[in-house]
This record gives structure tokens, sequence and C-alpha cells, in this order.
């Protein structure tokens, strides 16, 4: 059986906001499972950057690990910090910008084709 988490260790402990650091002025991004239906990924963003405005064709969960971002999703713009989490619903377009540094788990869920 091949596993489909990378990027991890396995049967162990983890404190997900210490697997991936911050780099000066870039978006950093660590894949952690990705199938047709999910893309688990790790990212940390410096202050004042960002991910520009888009749509995905699943839903979107993004759990903050570390300091502060804003989310913009279609018109509504939320303020989110580090042990909150919010859903992007798909097809909606949605950016994220870092107002504070900030490192961020994000889970995008599809729907199984046929489904």
């Amino acid at each position: 059986m091949v596993n489909i988490m990378k990027n991890i260790e396995f049967s162990q402990a983890l404190n997900l906001k210490e697997l991936i650091s911050y780099q000066q002025g870039q978006v950093v991004s660590m894949t952690v499972a990705q199938i047709p239906a999910v893309n688990i990924t790790l990212f940390s963003l410096d202050e004042g950057e960002g991910i520009s405005t888009h749509t995905t064709s699943g839903d979107a969960m993004v759990q903050i690990l570390d300091g502060e971002a804003e989310i913009t999703i279609g018109e509504k713009t939320l303020t989110v910090k580090a042990g909150e989490t919010v859903i992007m619903p798909s097809d909606i377009p949605h950016s994220l910008e870092a107002r504070k540094p900030f490192k961020m788990l994000l889970t995008v869920i599809k729907q199984p084709k046929g489904a």
C-alpha cells in the first residue's frame, strides 16, 4: 500500500506550525496530501505577502496555526488569528494576505467525480 500522506512523520505527535518555516518576502508551501478529491497543504506567508484572488472547485478550510491573516471571500473580509478556522466555499473568489506573518493548514475537499 502506498502512503497518501507525505512530507511528514508517521505515528508520532506533530506540531504542524513547526513543520514549515517563514522565509522573508515569500510564500512557502509544503504538500501533506494530494489526491483527486483532497488537497492538504501547509503554508507560511511573510508579512505583506498574499495569495491572489482565485476560486477552487472544492470547499477550502483554512486553519490559522500562527500569526494573523486577512481573508477575503467574495465581498466579505475577515481578520483571522491563530487558533481560528474559516471555510471558503467552492467557486467563490477568495484571497489571503498576511497582516502579520502567518502559518496555515489548508484542506480542500472536492466532490468526487460521479458523485
